[in-house]
This record gives C-alpha cells, structure tokens and sequence, in this order.
C-alpha cells in the first residue's frame, strides 16, 4: 500500500471518531464508477488488481460482500439509486425510458434540508438520453449482433496516466469544489461524482451508433494494477497486444448447447458466439482491471481532497457502481445479465461515526442508498420506498430502524441484448432467475455458495425451493403483468419511432448498429418487423 494511503489511514483513525464532529452534520460524498465488478472490494477478487483507494476504504469503512444492481444496465440502475424504487415501479425499462426529469431524487431532499448540493459527471437517470429503439430487437423473432466483438486497445506508454479524458476532467472538478467548499462555507454539502470507467470505450470503426466494446488502458495502468508480473508483446500474426499471466483466471463456458436460451441470445447478440483464444481472453480481462485501476486512481483523487481540506474527518465517502462487467464471464462481455460479474456491485461506506474494517453480508441492493443517505443526513424520507436504511448495520451507535431489511434482494432487466423480461431474487445461498410470464421460458436456479462460477443450473433437481423463491418474487412484483406491459411499451415505442421516420425506415435502421447482420436480409427482418407491429409475433 503506497505512502499516501498509509497516511490517510492513519488521520482518520486519529481524527474520525465521532458521527457529526462538532455536533454537525456529515458532509456525503458519493463516487459511483460504470461498470466496476463489485467482487473485486473484497478476497479473493481484490487479490487480482491493485486497488489502493478501494483498499483505504475497506480498511476504514464497511465493504458489503452481497450488494447488487436493481437493474443490470446504466440507465434503470441509476434511476433505481436516485430514487429509492424497483424498475417496475419507476418504469425505468430501458437506457431510453427511465425517470421524468422532475422525479425528487435523496440529492433535493439535502438540498431542501440545508445541504449544499453538487452533481458532476455522468447522472444517466432520466429518460431520452439514449436512442428510442433500444430494446425493440428483443421482441422480434430474430437474431442480429447488436455490438461489436469485444477488442483491446493499447495506448500512450508507461508515462500515459489520464486515459478517460472526461472522467479525469469531472474529478479535477470534484476536487475543486471541495477545496472551494473548506473555504467558502461551514454548511454540510453533498457532492456526487459519476463516472464513465470502468466500462469499455465504444469502439470508434463500428460507427457512430456503435456501442462499447473496446477495452483500452496504457502500460501504466496494466503494470501498475496488476498484482503479479505481467509480460506485454506483440502478436506477429495480428498485431494486438498479448498480456501473459498464469493468474489471470480464464472463465469456464458451457458448451453452447447446454446454454440457457436467453443466455445464448446475449452472448449471439453481443457478437461472442465466434471463437476467442485463451491469450485474447486473459487480455481483455487484464486490460479491465487496468481500467478499473484508473477509476480507483480517481476515486483516490477525491479522497486526496477532502483529506487535504480537513475535511475528511467529518465527510461520509460512498464508492459504488451503476452495474458490473462480464469480462467474458458465460461467453459474454458487458452487463445485461443476472450472473454475478454484471449484477453484483461495490458498495462501500466509510465515515465518522462508522465501523471500520467490517463486512457484512447482509443481502443489499441500490435501492438502499435513498433511505441510507437521507438517515445519515438526519432528513426524513418522503413517500415510499423499495429500499431500507443500511445506517443500522454501520453505525458504531446503536442505530433503531422501523423497518428490518429483507433477507433478499431483486434485480430485474428489460433491455436490449436479452430477448425475454427477467427477474432476479438472491435469497440466501439461492439465486432465482424467471423469466417473461414465467411460463414459456424456463427459469433458472443457481447455489451461489456451492457454485460461484454459475454453471450448475438445479432447478429441475431442487423442486421445492423453485416454488417457494418463485412465490416470493411473485409478492415482491407481478412479473407477468410487467413482462406484458414492457412488451406492449416495445411496440408502441418502435411503431411511433417508425411513423416518424418515415419512407426513410429502410435506410435509418440499415445503418444502425446491427447493420451488418441487416444487410444479409433486410427485406425478411422488415416482415418480421411488420408482423411484430401487427401483433401477429
């Protein structure tokens, strides 16, 4: 552990004793990545990465060991934080219809309680940020690769620090208002810092409309994240960069034709059916650590701050994520699905007044940061809400909650690259996955305790327990009657979308990004297409 972070361990030990130093109220500060595996806070995974900032927060907070996404994707995720409330409450569906802009979020509920408030980089929670068809594809009968195949990009030397420009811009930012603030005001302020890393670049040969699949860092970030010696060469034959290690782990796959219907369409979907090498493989996950290095070196940058405003001592510092990555976990990469690399996230809390060095395996989810934050500020939460208060599992106080959290956690996706609606319950050692109308899909069960690589799908052999998780998410949300309502929302959505397009639709769609698959077939997927609208599929 560098010099720096020995340091601030040893400050706040000295100095963060008590909850609100001086009687007052904490200041928060919220730092939330995109796409950072939330099994990388905690052993083994964070014996893979260098993580120094992550680590200072470990050691001095509270690391939650089962903390997941209300919905695998960046829109609906955030949508679920800002608000309190499960996606099918919001109907937050997809990355293009989330929040009204108007939605109270926990950031004006401090503001309308005395709180100077500040929002910087990526927010994503409100609807229209992303392209209206974006999840029409999963409802027609058809498949179509609608990403590019996962690719690594090396760049700059071993002198290239600042590789996410913008995200490096928002924390230079960030750390200048809190300067700005230790001198200015002596009111508590709450600061929220969205970032874009560690999720992969869009990859720029595909388009404009292409989405991210291009995993990019320098040599800094592979030698410096890296907890073992890495090689980098040249690949003579493809001219790639090749990173060799025997302790980057290589995924275990089913064979494609033991693979779970909807499992197969996201892995065909983002363009992962072809062949890839073991040495690719190893590649793409090393080049994601590394980028995940360089959020952690961001999130150290915020903490530098408020360490060197004196502000650290009474400030709550939260480092979470939208959703995880696959890394070719299951033969995919990106998010969009249930199994742990893209649902489980970092959630971790240090602050005055808090225990220091826990983890808790208590089951939490996202929805849990509204009621979390407003407890913590002493405000009063309004209306209701999915989530429960975590401030009774941190507080070195004895803290009285009215309500017990749940011993279960529900995430649920109704995006592109998945063809059906799906609903995850994690309930003690079971993970539960239904299914559309829970019906005409088969569900899924997995012993996540036994088999942390979710190979063994049991639900066949353990009758009894389908039954009973399927009976408890059906008190949770009437999945069916949501699948129906998404399903309807597609097609109304598309068919408006088309209307205004016009004698255009041939062209516009042509050229989006699963042109190339289109063009081998148009005139049979615009049938398809026809028939869908029709309500004839």
């Amino acid at each position: 552990m560098n010099k720096e972070v020995l340091s601030l361990i040893f400050l706040f030990q000295i100095y963060g004793q008590s909850f609100c130093r001086n009687g007052t109220r904490p200041n928060i500060v919220m730092v939330m990545s995109d796409a950072f595996d939330g099994r990388l806070t905690f052993d083994p995974g964070s014996k893979v990465v260098k993580l120094p900032y992550v680590n200072f927060l470990r050691e001095l907070g509270t690391t939650f060991l089962n903390a997941y996404t209300n919905s695998p994707i960046c829109c609906p995720s955030r949508a679920a934080m800002w608000s309190g409330q499960f996606v099918h409450l919001t109907q937050s569906w997809n990355n293009y219809k989330c929040l009204d802009a108007n939605a109270t979020t926990w950031m004006d509920l401090l503001e309308e309680n005395g709180y100077v408030t500040k929002s910087m980089g990526k927010l994503d929670y409100t609807s229209g940020s992303h392209s209206v068809i974006e999840a029409w594809t999963r409802d027609v009968q058809f498949l179509l690769r609608q990403e590019g195949r996962p690719v690594t990009q090396l760049v700059g030397n071993m002198s290239t620090v600042r590789i996410m420009r913008k995200d490096w811009e928002n924390t230079d930012k960030a750390a200048q208002w809190i300067h700005q603030r230790a001198a200015s005001s002596h009111q508590p302020f709450a600061l929220y810092l969205g970032l874009n890393l560690p999720h992969p670049y869009k990859t720029e040969s595909l388009g404009p409309t292409a989405g991210g699949s291009t995993f990019l860092t320098s040599p800094y970030w592979l030698k410096k994240a890296l907890s073992f010696p890495v090689s980098l060469k040249k690949n003579p034959h493809y001219c790639k960069t090749i990173v060799s290690s025997e302790l980057i782990t290589v995924p275990k796959w089913l064979p494609v034709d033991a693979m779970h219907p909807v499992d197969f369409y996201s892995t065909f979907t983002k363009n992962c059916s072809g062949v890839f090498t073991v040495e690719k493989i190893k590649s793409i996950r090393a080049f994601y650590y590394a980028m995940c290095a360089e959020a952690d070196a961001m999130l150290g940058q915020v903490i530098s701050a408020l360490r060197e405003t004196g502000l650290l001592n009474n400030t709550v510092v939260i480092f979470t994520a939208d959703h995880g990555e696959m890394a070719m976990e299951h033969r995919q990469f990106y998010k969009m699905s249930m199994f742990e690399g893209s649902s489980h996230v970092p959630l971790m809390i240090m602050g005055p007044g808090l225990m220091s060095g826990l983890q808790v395996n208590q089951l939490v989810s996202l929805v849990d940061l509204y009621p979390t934050v407003l407890d913590i500020a002493g405000v009063a939460a309004v209306g209701h809400l999915s989530g429960h208060s975590l401030l009774p599992l941190l507080s070195k106080a004895r803290v009285f909650s009215k309500k017990q959290h749940p011993d279960w956690v529900l995430s649920e996706y109704h995006g592109c690259n998945v063809n059906a609606s799906t609903y995850m319950l994690r309930s003690g050692r079971w993970k539960y996955i239904a299914y559309a109308d829970g019906l005409t899909v088969p569900p899924q069960l997995f012993d996540v305790t036994l088999d942390k690589d979710e190979l063994h799908n049991v639900v066949l052999k353990f009758p009894d327990v389908q039954a009973h998780l399927d009976k408890l998410l059906r008190g949770i949300v009437n999945y069916p009657e949501v699948s129906k309502h998404v399903h309807l929302y597609n097609r109304k959505a598309f068919g408006a979308w088309r209307h205004s397009v016009g004698t255009n639709f041939s062209q516009v769609i042509a050229n989006l990004r699963w042109h190339v698959d289109w063009q081998k077939d148009a005139f049979a997927y615009e049938r398809a297409i026809d028939k869908w609208l029709d309500g004839s599929l």
